[in-house]
């Protein structure tokens, strides 16, 4: 498998699409730290990562609205892939819906959100947008 993280949000992508309320993915590092930032910014219920294995997996609890079983997660874009790399630098870093989405951004001093890079004025790979 060559875009890892792509895989990762087709796989909770397609969760939201069946409305299952658990997906598994095989765990990496970047994975593990994308996972984190959507728990921070309130788009998963919960995660876990297990270490049953060599490579691990996380299991993450999607969040659904209770009323109308609406998905926190409208869209996953990934913008940088293997082939066409995506960088911004800190001066123009990609606002997602005007402020209402986020850009998860790896950075030399981690993956962290559109925001966090702006203020720490870092620039870096712009992996996906969130909304």
């Amino acid at each position: 498998m060559t875009d890892t993280i792509a895989d990762y949000l087709t796989r909770v992508r397609n969760a939201i699409k069946a409305n299952h309320r658990i997906v598994e993915i095989p765990s990496s590092n970047l994975k593990k730290e994308i996972t984190k930032i959507l728990f921070e910014k309130g788009y998963i219920l919960s995660y876990k990562f297990e270490e049953l294995t060599a490579q691990g997996t996380i299991k993450i609890a999607l969040k659904y609205h209770p009323v109308n079983k609406q998905s926190a997660i409208k869209k996953l874009e990934r913008i940088s892939s293997p082939g066409l790399r995506k960088y911004a630098g800190s001066t123009n870093i990609p606002r997602v819906l005007n402020g209402l989405g986020i850009a998860i951004i790896s950075t030399s001093k981690g993956v962290m959100t559109d925001k966090e890079a702006k203020t720490q004025k870092v620039g870096g790979e712009v992996l996906c947008y969130v909304y």
